[in-house]
C-alpha cells in the first residue's frame, strides 16, 4: 500500500514502508518542463529530439488529504496534482498547459538491480543507461561503431540502430528491492537509470499514471501477468515437432518431405511468400497484399488439406499494412480505412524500401472489423491456415491523420491495436489457443492478446548486440513484464553487406530453438544466400536431432503452458525469479531457467567448445552425461551437439530428462 507523509517541507512517497519518492523544496523528485518534440522516421528507424524550456522548481508543498499532494513553484507558474488512487495501489501526477512534460526521480538503495524496459535485447539489468520507450526497428547490428551498424545507417536513415533501439519497449520497471512500477502512458516515455541511487522516468505528457507493486521478482512478475488477464495458451499440436520455414513456392513441399524422410519431427510448415514476392535491393520480400497468390502456390487449398490430415499445419504471414500495387488496397481505400494525409483526404503512404502501402487505421472501428473478418477471417483462417506471423506495428508515423487520436499518442499503441485485430479474428472463428500466432511488436497491454512474442530481425552471427545471444535477453526481459512465450528465427534474419550464415551457427541455432516453447526455422531475406536447414547432410542431421529433442519435450513444454496460466510465470525464466537472495544471479542473461527444472547455457558465441555455467542452488545433474553438479560457477565442455544443459535431479520430470543421456 502506498502512503504519502509530510516531511521537511516536501513530502515522502513510501510503498510497504519503504521510500520510493523523497521530495523536498531543495532537491525536487517531480519536475516539469514545456516540451517540443521533432521525430523524424526513415523506414521504422526513428530519432526523436525535444525542444524544452524548464519550468521553475516545484518548492511548494500542500495536503489536501492524506492521498493528495499540490506542489507548486515559488511564483505559482507551476502546479502539480500528485494523488495516490483509492485502493492505494497506484499514483497520478498531473499538470496543467502549457506544461506537457514530467520528470519523475525514484530512489534506489546502492545495490538495487533494476530489470525490465520490454522486450531489451542488449541488457537484462537497466542500470548505468538511458532505455527510449518507443516501438521501432530493432537496426542492423545495433552497435554504432561496428563496420555493418556504420553500413546500415551510412544512407542516413540510422538503421543500424543501437542498445536500446527494440520492436517491444514497456514503461515497466522491477527492482530487486522489492518493488514494480508500471506506467499506463502510451507516449514517449525515457528510464534513466544512469545515476546511481536514482531512476529517472522521463514522460512526454502532462499526466502520468503509474501502477506499483512489492514482493519478490516471481511475485512482481506475476502481479504484472494479473494486470493484463490470463495469458492466451499455445496451440498443442506445435510441441509435436519444429515449425519449418520455407519460401521457395511450390518447391517448398518437396523439401518438407525430404526433412521427414530424414526423420525429422515437424509440426507445421511455415510459407510467408504463400501471398507472393517481391524481389528488392534489401533481399526477398513478400507482396503485401494478404491473401492466397495462385502463381507461386498453384495447388495451395489441396496442399493445406493434405498436410493437415497427416497433422502437419500450414502458418503464413501477414502485417497491417497493403501495397499500393495489390488489390485489397483498392478495396480498403474505398471504404475509407486508411489513415490520411494530414492535410488531405488521401492515404498517407509508407516507404518500405522500394514500394509504398497504406497503414491500415486500427483507430477506426469499421476498418478494424474489416482487416479482422475480411482478411484475416476468410482470406486466412477460413482458407485453410493454423497461424502466422503478424508482422510490424511499429511503423505508425506521427505525421498522419487518424480516424481517432494523437499519433504521438497512438505510435506506441498501435502493436498492442493490431494484437487485438488478430486475437479477435481468431476468437471469431472459436480458435483461441488452436492457431499458432506471433508478433515481435509490442508495448503494454500487448500481453492481453498475443500468445507468443518472436525476438525480431536478428543478424545471422554471433554479434554482441544483433546476434544469437540477444535471443536470450529478449525472452528474459519480456518475460518479466507479463508475456509467457517467446521464440526466435532459428538460424538469424537479417543477412546483409556479405554477412552470411555459417553451419556452425545454425547448428547452435538449432541447440537453443529446441529448449524453446516453439522451434521454428527461417530461410532470412537472402535465402539464396545462406545455408538453410537443408544444404547439408550435416544441418539436416543436426535439424532432426534437434527437431526430436524438442519433441521429445513436449510433456514438460505442455506443462509450463499450464504452469503460465495458472501462475503467470514465463517458460523462459531469469534466475533471480527462483532465486530472488542469490545476487549473482541479477545480471545473469546469457542463460536461462527453463520452468523451474532445468537450466540452459546456449553457446552464443563462434568457436566457442566451452563456456561458463552459473548453477544456484539445488542439485543439477547434467542432461547429456548424467554428472551431479553443485551450486557454482563451472566451466562447462560445450561440443557442436552438447549445449550445457541441466536439470534438477529431484523433478517429476528427471526419468523424461535422463532419456537424453548418451
Amino acid at each position: 500500500m502506498l502512503q504519502v507523509t509530510a516531511n521537511e517541507g516536501g513530502f515522502d512517497l513510501l510503498l510497504a514502508g519503504q521510500p520510493l519518492l523523497v521530495h523536498r523544496p531543495d532537491y525536487p523528485a517531480i519536475s516539469l518542463a514545456c516540451g517540443d518534440p521533432q521525430v523524424t522516421m526513415a523506414r521504422g528507424n526513428f530519432r526523436l529530439s525535444d525542444k524544452t524550456a524548464a519550468a521553475p522548481p516545484l518548492a511548494g508543498c500542500s495536503f489536501t488529504d492524506c492521498t493528495e499532494v499540490v506542489l507548486t513553484s515559488h511564483n505559482a507558474a507551476a502546479r502539480a496534482d500528485v494523488r495516490v488512487s483509492s485502493d492505494g495501489k497506484g499514483l497520478s501526477i498531473s499538470t496543467n498547459p502549457p506544461h506537457n512534460r514530467i520528470t519523475i526521480d525514484f530512489q534506489l538503495g546502492a545495490d538495487d538491480v533494476l530489470w525490465g524496459g520490454g522486450e531489451q535485447m542488449s541488457y537484462i539489468a537497466l542500470n548505468g543507461r538511458t532505455f527510449p520507450i518507443w516501438t521501432s526497428e530493432p537496426g542492423v547490428g545495433r552497435d554504432p561503431g561496428t563496420p555493418i551498424t556504420d553500413q546500415a545507417s551510412a544512407d542516413g536513415s540510422f538503421a543500424g540502430g543501437d542498445y536500446w533501439t527494440t520492436n517491444y519497449p514497456e514503461p515497466t520497471v522491477l527492482c530487486s528491492a522489492g518493488w514494480a512500477l508500471s506506467l499506463a502512458n502510451a507516449e514517449y516515455v525515457e528510464l534513466d537509470a544512469t545515476e546511481a541511487g536514482r531512476l529517472r522516468v522521463h514522460v512526454w505528457s502532462g499526466c502520468v499514471a503509474i501502477d506499483l507493486f512489492e514482493g519478490t521478482p516471481a511475485d512482481l512478475t506475476r502481479q504484472l501477468g494479473e494486470r493484463f488477464g490470463p495469458r492466451p495458451a499455445l496451440p498443442d499440436w506445435a510441441f509435436g515437432g519444429a515449425v519449418v520455414g520455407l519460401k521457395q513456392g511450390e518447391a517448398s513441399f518437396g523439401r518438407l518431405e525430404a526433412l521427414i524422410d530424414a526423420g525429422a519431427a515437424v509440426s507445421a510448415i511455415w510459407c510467408e511468400d504463400w501471398v507472393g514476392i517481391r524481389e528488392t535491393s534489401f533481399g526477398r520480400r513478400l507482396f503485401w497484399d494478404w491473401q492466397w497468390n495462385a502463381d507461386r502456390y498453384p495447388d495451395l487449398p489441396g496442399r493445406i488439406a493434405a498436410l493437415k490430415a497427416r497433422g502437419i499445419r500450414f502458418l503464413g504471414y501477414v502485417n497491417p499494412y497493403l501495397a499500393v500495387d495489390g488489390p485489397l488496397y483498392a478495396e480498403a481505400a474505398a471504404q475509407g480505412y486508411f489513415a490520411q494525409n494530414p492535410d488531405s483526404d488521401t492515404p498517407y503512404l509508407v516507404d518500405f524500401g522500394e514500394f509504398h502501402a497504406g497503414v491500415v487505421d486500427f483507430t477506426n472501428p469499421d476498418a478494424c472489423d474489416w482487416f479482422a473478418e475480411e482478411v484475416i477471417g476468410k482470406r486466412m483462417l477460413d482458407f485453410g491456415l493454423d497461424g502466422w506471423m503478424a508482422d510490424f506495428g511499429e511503423y505508425l508515423p506521427t505525421d498522419l491523420r487518424l480516424f481517432d487520436g494523437d499519433p504521438m499518442q497512438e505510435h506506441n499503441r498501435w502493436p498492442v491495436r493490431w494484437a487485438e485485430v488478430n486475437a479477435r479474428a481468431v476468437a471469431s472463428r472459436g480458435r483461441t489457443g488452436d492457431v499458432l500466432w506471433f508478433m515481435r511488436a509490442g508495448h503494454t497491454g500487448v500481453q492481453a492478446h498475443c500468445p507468443l512474442l518472436w525476438a525480431g530481425d536478428q543478424s545471422v552471427d554471433f554479434s554482441r548486440h544483433d546476434g544469437i545471444g540477444t535471443v536470450i535477453t529478449a525472452a528474459l526481459s519480456s518475460g518479466l513484464v507479463g508475456n509467457a512465450f517467446s521464440h526466435s528465427d532459428v538460424g538469424g534474419y537479417t543477412s546483409l553487406f556479405g554477412n552470411i550464415r555459417t553451419p556452425e551457427l545454425l547448428l547452435r541455432w538449432y541447440e537453443l530453438g529446441a529448449f524453446s516453447p516453439v522451434f521454428r526455422t527461417h530461410e532470412g531475406n537472402r535465402p539464396d544466400d545462406n545455408l538453410q536447414i537443408d544444404s547439408s547432410s550435416e544441418l539436416i542431421d543436426g535439424f532432426v536431432r534437434w527437431s526430436r529433442v524438442y519433441a521429445a519435450l513436449a510433456p514438460y513444454v505442455k506443462h509450463l503452458v499450464t504452469e503460465a496460466q495458472v501462475s503467470g510465470l514465463p517458460a523462459q525464466r531469469a534466475l533471480f525469479l527462483h532465486h530472488p537472495d542469490d545476487c549473482e544471479t541479477f545480471t545473469i542473461q546469457d542463460q536461462y531457467l527453463y520452468g523451474a527444472d532445468v537450466m540452459v547455457a546456449p553457446v552464443i558465441e563462434a568457436g566457442a567448445v566451452m563456456r561458463r555455467v552459473y548453477l544456484p542452488q539445488g542439485a543439477w545433474r547434467h542432461m547429456w552425461s548424467g554428472q551431479d553438479y553443485a551450486p557454482g560457477w563451472y566451466d562447462v565442455p560445450a561440443p557442436v551437439g552438447q549445449p550445457p544443459v541441466f536439470f534438477l535431479a529431484h523433478s517429476t520430470f528427471a526419468p523424461l530428462f535422463a532419456e537424453f543421456a548418451a
